[in-house]
């Protein structure tokens, strides 16, 4: 049954001041979830069967006589053969009699095709839905087509590999693991093809990937994932916060740089090309002379965003950057919705969240005290699509 923006209005009235907060359970659930419980809602995971213990075992809500949670944050699970079954008409049914809110993840973009999201998907979503399709590197107006309209800082592309004249990186998924990454740098055409045969080779990349991969100016700095709200509901001079930084852990390239380089070239030669799997994050801040050119770009791409795909951003985004040795910041990679390095903020909140909102502020947390604000003052059809 198609997906009619129009219903939305009816879906909200009948869910009354009690929405549960649902997710799928993977990438920044327990974020999700953690925040929702913390300002009063009850949570719902929406998970692949054998791969939903963490929650429903581990992370299970144990709630008192009067609904106060003593224990986890996980209130119900709900198991399907694939993430996908999640969003067939009848359990989009019952998830609308459950007074479900959804807020999407990578995951649920991932196992999920976007024109199911966007034209399918009968359930409100705490977002901006069809924001998520920029994140897809193959899609024409992509991420990076946003950033150039706004104007912010990208690495340079390089159109085909003939023409790449220094150090740069090859972006496209993993052959098999489809949510990961199939990235490889190279220096000069003959590197590239190199690097291409022998990953081809491994299995590690995918032919018709490669044709449709990016190439782009590697930048040599540390890489810093500002985690972003965006409040439709407050005051515009007010309605763009950051809220943390994190960093990623790749595998298996951060066990590489921990080996001197003689030892990596006493490696195979297969694995001496690190693979790029993100397996874990780590929390940041930054030096405060560059948090400006933080607020800047960000004030930007809430513009841009706005003005090409309104109502543009609702709640959290991330910009993935790298910082030069001048301290300016370029833009690599964009989130769309809550980020995969959020968790590490757990509990004792995102730095700078805590330093605007006086107490632990995660970016879970910040979305549900969005609901809430929104419950509160009658204006929740302004915050999901």
């Amino acid at each position: 049954m198609p997906f009619r923006p129009e219903e939305i209005g009816g879906w909200l009235a009948r869910y009354g001041e009690r929405p549960v907060v649902a997710t799928v359970g993977s990438h920044s659930a327990l974020d999700v979830a953690d925040g929702a419980v913390r300002e009063g809602f009850r949570t719902l995971l929406l998970c692949q069967a054998g791969r939903e213990r963490t929650y429903s075992q581990y992370f299970r809500a144990h709630r008192s006589a009067d609904g106060s949670v003593e224990r986890g944050c996980v209130d119900e699970v709900r198991s399907y053969a694939r993430f996908a079954d999640a969003f067939t008409s009848a359990e989009l049914a019952t998830l609308r009699e459950r007074s479900a809110l959804l807020v999407p993840n990578r995951a649920l973009s991932s196992y999920v095709p976007l024109s199911t999201i966007e034209d399918e998907l009968s359930l409100p979503l705490v977002g901006s839905r069809r924001l998520l399709r920029i994140e897809e590197r193959t899609e024409r107006d992509n991420y990076y087509a946003l950033l150039e309209a706004g104007g912010l800082p990208i690495p340079r592309p390089f159109p085909r590999p003939e023409a790449i004249d220094g150090l740069a990186i090859v972006k496209l998924p993993h052959a098999t693991r489809r949510l990961e990454r199939g990235f490889f740098t190279v220096a000069s055409p003959a590197e590239y093809e190199q690097k291409s045969r022998a990953l081809l080779a491994a299995g590690t990349i995918a032919p018709e990937d490669l044709a449709r991969a990016r190439i782009e100016r590697y930048i040599v700095g540390p890489v810093f994932n500002f985690n972003f709200f965006f409040s439709p509901l407050a005051p515009r001079a007010e309605g763009l916060e950051l809220l943390g930084v994190d960093e990623r852990r790749e595998s298996s390239l951060d066990g590489l740089v921990r080996l001197p380089a003689a030892q990596q070239l006493e490696l195979p030669s297969a694995a001496r090309i690190p693979e790029y799997t993100v397996v874990g994050h780590g929390t940041l801040t930054v030096r405060e002379s560059i948090l400006e050119e933080v607020f800047r770009w960000g004030e930007k791409f809430v513009e841009v965003a706005r003005a090409k795909y309104p109502p543009g951003i609702i709640g959290p985004f991330c910009l993935q950057t790298v910082i030069d040795p001048d301290g300016h910041l370029t833009i690599f990679d964009v989130a769309v919705r809550i980020g995969g390095g959020t968790n590490v903020h757990l509990d004792v909140g995102h730095p700078y969240g805590n330093a605007l909102w006086r107490m632990p502020m995660s970016s879970g947390r910040r979305l549900a005290r969005e609901i809430r604000s929104a419950l509160a003052s009658g204006r929740l059809a302004e915050i999901v699509t």
